[in-house]
């Protein structure tokens, strides 16, 4: 099979700093697979530069393609889109105006299928559809998060990319927030989900790679995962406690 998304020694650096060394991660259709480790890992930063958001050295495919130059436009042109970390949501603008905004690329290319794609959003998002009128300001942080990836999916990606989706969130509508991610597979979009709530993430992914000080430390299913005990001492707050911030 040939991956989705393939990075091969894909290094990332500020300046002189390394803040991501050699990485190699693949993303399969249909699969969910997460980005999980500590602050300050370099999870955000693997992410931003797979978008091409960032230079970065090695290689990076996409369904058996070499990108030689990632850039934003050459990603979407391709079927990928990013949820950012702080969402970056108009404020001002109305939920169903951020949603076309998300829609633009497809219309600039003359594809003119915003209301029907539109209209599978909220099938998604329910709720969205309810507020559909409304400022983004006024939305709630689970409100906002969906809109968020709603407004991504408006693009109709092959592959969508979320930089922690739970961040600021409370546990119920994390679940709610991560079981539509869960549920997106059914759509035909594959999930590279970056994520330091290791244990939420782990029990939708299907595989995890573990992130610490830049490079992989550990990868392999998602359920194999959950039960190793240098993740359950590390990061689920099971074991030795060292990572309670990140099973919150």
């Amino acid at each position: 099979m040939i991956p989705l998304l393939r990075l091969e020694n894909f290094s990332v650096s500020y300046g002189a700093v390394e803040a991501v060394h050699d990485v190699a991660l693949d993303v399969n259709e249909g699969e969910i697979v997460t980005v999980i480790g500590p602050n300050g890992a370099g999870k955000t930063t693997l992410l931003c530069a797979a978008m091409g958001l960032l230079p970065a050295k090695g290689a990076l495919s996409l369904s058996g393609e070499r990108i030689a130059r990632p850039s934003v436009e050459a990603m979407v042109a391709r079927g990928v889109s990013l949820v950012p970390e702080r969402r970056e949501l108009f404020a001002e603008m109305s939920v169903e105006d951020n949603l076309l905004l998300g829609g633009f690329y497809r219309w600039r290319t003359g594809r003119r299928d915003q209301k029907a794609r539109m209209d599978e959003v909220f099938q998604i998002f329910p709720r969205l559809r309810e507020r559909r009128g409304q400022m983004a300001s006024t939305l709630s942080g689970g409100e906002r998060q969906m809109l968020a990836i709603g407004r991504a999916l408006m693009a109709r990606p092959r592959l969508l990319m979320l930089d922690e989706p739970s961040l600021g969130l409370a546990p119920l509508i994390v679940r709610e927030v991560l079981q539509v991610v869960s549920s997106l597979r059914q759509h035909g979009v594959s999930v590279l989900l970056v994520e330091q709530n290791a244990r939420a993430a782990l029990q939708v992914a299907d595989r995890g790679y573990v992130l610490e000080m830049g490079a992989v430390a550990l990868t392999g299913a998602a359920r194999d995962l959950l039960h190793d005990r240098r993740i359950i001492d590390t990061y689920l707050g099971i074991g030795t406690g060292v990572g309670n911030k990140a099973a919150q």
